[in-house]
């Protein structure tokens, strides 16, 4: 069955914190869904019934498709990256109403994590306009983009998904469609054709993720499937999105270079011309963490047949202090360098902006 905004987003629970209520935005999205029973939470942070109860393991999808979040962002602010990003910016959003297995949200909030959506975009706008007019014009390329400073606006969720539940998405890249020296960027699973009539004029950097149909099969549940995000690069660059790929993130089955040399040679057959010249990804290989594979345990034990490997793993601490696993070095270091030279061989025209 495709993935719609029905299948997603059946909300019949707003929880929301009053000040949300109180801000246009949030009065907004409560309209879209006129009969979803309103619950006031003191903070979107604390919602037992949401967050960090084990017994919602066996609900997991279904509070994604139920339960919807109202909240006012407390901290605006935007900090340095420099992979994917020259910034991350303040997100307007926390959480997704997709369920990847390998997804590191729910490792920082708890559980199954709904859609979060902040209602305070004003104060998120005015600060990204503020920032962006700090930076000035850019000028030293690098490997997120030569000629402007790239903000990914998505860090915790996923954009196309967001921009069905309110405006936030679009004021944003409304915001950088005015800005000369600045892009927004955020990664997506999800094909909603309403972005293609926002004229971006080049300033909005879509990345779709992309990895071999077996394996997203497994893990990739409530998504677009591979096929249609592929064939969405082309519609997306003729809508004057900057279209990139994510290979992302990259399991070690079995099969797993021949699974991506299939899809490479499915991405060579699709893409246009025009979707070719501009094109870059990222690659990023699985990273786990072993309490989210625990919880996977409860509600989708075939997908940790795939990402939890003892054998080929090693413990790794995150920029955040998060206890997690990734492939051993130097399996991991050979992998790397196995798939990007697969990478030039079959797509040389797609630029390796990082891997890791």
């Amino acid at each position: 069955m495709a993935v719609t905004r029905e299948t997603l987003l059946q909300i019949g629970r707003i929880y929301a914190e009053q000040a949300a209520l109180d801000l246009p935005r949030g009065r907004e999205i409560v309209a879209r869904w006129p009969d979803a029973d309103i619950v006031p939470v003191d903070s979107h942070w604390r919602i037992p019934e949401l967050h960090g109860d084990e017994r919602n393991v066996a609900r997991w999808t279904r509070i994604k498709t139920e339960a919807l979040v109202l909240g006012v962002k407390k901290s605006v602010a935007t900090r340095l990256n420099g992979r994917s990003a020259d910034f991350i910016a303040p997100s307007a959003s926390n959480g997704c109403a997709m369920a990847c297995a390998y997804c590191y949200v729910p490792r920082r909030k708890g559980y199954s994590n709904p859609v979060t959506v902040f209602a305070n975009i004003e104060q998120i706008h005015r600060h990204l306009a503020r920032h962006i007019a700090a930076q000035g014009p850019k000028t030293e390329p690098n490997q997120c983009d030569p000629d402007s400073w790239v903000y990914d606006i998505g860090e915790n969720g996923d954009c196309s998904v967001d921009a069905m539940i309110s405006d936030n998405v679009r004021d944003l890249c409304d915001l950088f469609r005015m800005s000369p020296s600045a892009k927004a960027s955020f990664a997506t699973k999800f094909v909603n054709p309403d972005l293609l009539d926002w004229d971006p004029a080049g300033r909005s950097r879509i990345r779709f993720s992309l990895m071999p149909h077996e394996t997203a099969r497994v893990t990739d549940l409530r998504t677009s499937p591979i096929a249609e995000r592929i064939r969405a690069v082309n519609d997306f660059v003729e809508a004057g999105w900057e279209v990139h790929v994510n290979f992302s993130p990259v399991i070690l089955t079995p099969t797993w270079l021949r699974d991506w040399a299939d899809l490479f040679d499915q991405i060579d057959d699709v893409l246009t011309d025009r979707a070719k010249a501009q094109l870059a990804c990222e690659v990023i290989f699985l990273t786990h963490n072993q309490a989210l594979h625990e919880v996977n345990l409860g509600w989708h034990p075939k997908a940790e047949e795939l990402l939890w490997a003892p054998a080929i793993q090693e413990p790794k601490r995150s920029q955040n202090g998060a206890e997690n696993v990734r492939y051993r070095h130097p399996l991991k270091s050979d992998s790397v360098a196995a798939l990007t030279t697969l990478i030039r061989r079959k797509l040389p025209y797609c630029r390796v902006r990082y891997a890791f």
